[in-house]
């Protein structure tokens, strides 16, 4: 690949980057970086980015992550509403890992998710990246949920989703947009460190 050809369209992408982008992408990594620390603000901040990606991505015609991010929008409001009720004597909703049972529900969610989506984007869109808009979209689904529930895992989803988006949003012309998953990739890899700490934390305390 071409360095100076991704160094080129980065500057062309920081000056023909809307206000609306740039805010998008200023929330999006501040609440990537609340989650690391497992502040609530994560939800707030996550509301914002995703509402205006939901404008982003239509006009792009990336329809599933356009979807993602009105999903986001919903389980950013459960996730705030279970973080904020902790069990009587916690100071907050603690880390835990999925036990069997999640497991395969997390699976059961990401193939059924992919099933559905890409029938729709294939059948009923124009979108010419339908198995990759599909398949960041339902690892997405996963990761979002997961976060929601404070479980470790959720972290692998995102990390998953973030190094596949990177390819994807630059395929798009996206460039600015391909290098914050890049740096969201960074960011969920420590951030499944931190919350493996604080799950085993958790557990030594118990």
């Amino acid at each position: 690949m071409d360095l100076q050809w991704i160094v080129e369209g980065l500057q062309a992408g920081i000056q023909e980057m809307t206000w609306l982008e740039a805010i998008a992408v200023f929330f999006g990594l501040a609440s990537v970086f609340y989650s690391m620390k497992e502040n609530i603000l994560v939800f707030p901040t996550g509301i914002v980015s995703t509402l205006i990606y939901v404008w982003i991505c239509l006009q792009v015609k990336l329809y599933a992550d356009m979807g993602i991010n009105a999903y986001y929008f919903i389980m950013s409001i459960y996730g705030w509403y279970i973080w904020s009720r902790p069990k009587a004597g916690e100071v907050k909703v603690p880390v835990t890992w999925l036990d069997r049972k999640g497991i395969i529900a997390s699976f059961s969610l990401f193939l059924g998710s992919y099933a559905v989506l890409y029938f729709v984007l294939a059948t009923f869109t124009d979108s010419d990246v339908p198995y990759w808009d599909s398949f960041t979209t339902s690892s997405a689904f996963v990761g979002m949920w997961l976060m929601a529930k404070k479980k470790v895992e959720n972290w692998i989803a995102w990390i998953v989703t973030d190094l596949v988006s990177v390819p994807l949003y630059m395929y798009k012309g996206l460039l600015l947009t391909s290098f914050q998953f890049l740096v969201f990739t960074i960011l969920a890899i420590l951030g499944l460190m931190a919350w493996i700490k604080s799950a085993k934390l958790q557990i030594a305390n118990a």
